[in-house]
């Protein structure tokens, strides 16, 4: 099984970084392996991918020596193993809300002596059954990340105990949904929201976990000071976006001092 440059990294108390891939296209992702991030995120809980798609993204990334995280739905054992068994190099589980919770996903997403991950191996990941039974099993525990999502105040209640719980690598924390439930949608600078983040990388690193989150080169060595060893630095939507309106601001300025010395004007 490939190893993961996510888990080397951070086992080596090194800094990781990624970026939010929103397109389908699996260019885009490719491109991201490609200019040298450490990992490239893409999602199913908010994009309509279908797995062949998400397939391809895996191919890219792996194409170049990247790692692939793939935000899971909310559902059944299924949904959160079969990105694992295309390959994906990892799984984020939104919306972590209690112990119970993250103790069952254990259950579901580690195979013997962890959990009860239900057994193909004749996937991707697997080596399409090259992997001796065993070593697969092994293989898979140790080189496949499985991040919880801390992204509500109601798991705060049990975070200690959540942290504490064996089997899964990394507690991430999701500052938008997080706003709005304190009931401050957006409000970056809100003193739950603050002490919040402080605390998820305390209590992430006290019981041995990794702690990632959402940032960017504005505040990236703060969360790093923080304790933050995984950050997604940007989005594409959000680098295109941006790239159009520069386009077209720049464009607007030309084309307004271009009229006054047309030569239609002359």
């Amino acid at each position: 099984m490939r190893e993961s440059r996510v888990l080397k990294k951070l086992r080596a108390g090194e800094i990781v970084s990624c970026l939010k891939i929103n397109l389908s296209d699996a260019r885009v992702a490719e491109i991201a392996a490609i200019s040298g991030f450490d990992c490239v995120w893409t999602d199913q809980e908010h994009i309509g991918q279908d797995w062949s798609i998400l397939a391809s993204n895996i191919w890219a990334t792996k194409a170049h020596d990247t790692d692939i995280l793939v935000r899971v739905p909310k559902g059944s054992y299924s949904d959160f193993i079969r990105p694992l068994e295309l390959d994906a190099t990892g799984i984020m589980v939104p919306h972590i809300m209690n112990l119970a919770e993250a103790e069952l996903i254990v259950g579901m997403t580690r195979f013997h002596p962890t959990g009860r991950r239900p057994i193909d191996g004749g996937n991707s990941d697997g080596a399409y059954t090259a992997l001796d039974f065993n070593e697969y099993l092994v293989q898979a525990n140790q080189q496949r990340f499985v991040i919880f999502q801390i992204e509500d105040p109601e798991p705060l209640n049990e975070l200690e105990e959540i942290a504490a719980l064996d089997g899964y690598d990394m507690l991430f924390f999701g500052p938008g949904d997080f706003s709005q439930g304190i009931g401050a949608p957006g409000e970056w600078n809100h003193p739950e929201l603050i002490a919040a983040r402080k605390r998820v990388a305390e209590v992430a690193r006290r019981h041995g976990k990794f702690a990632g989150t959402v940032g960017g080169p504005g505040n990236a060595n703060e969360l790093i000071a923080m304790g933050y060893q995984f950050i997604s630095m940007g989005a594409d939507v959000v680098g295109i976006k941006n790239y159009c309106q520069d386009l077209v601001s720049a464009f607007t300025k030309s084309s307004a001092a271009g009229s006054k010395n047309s030569y239609m004007n002359t």
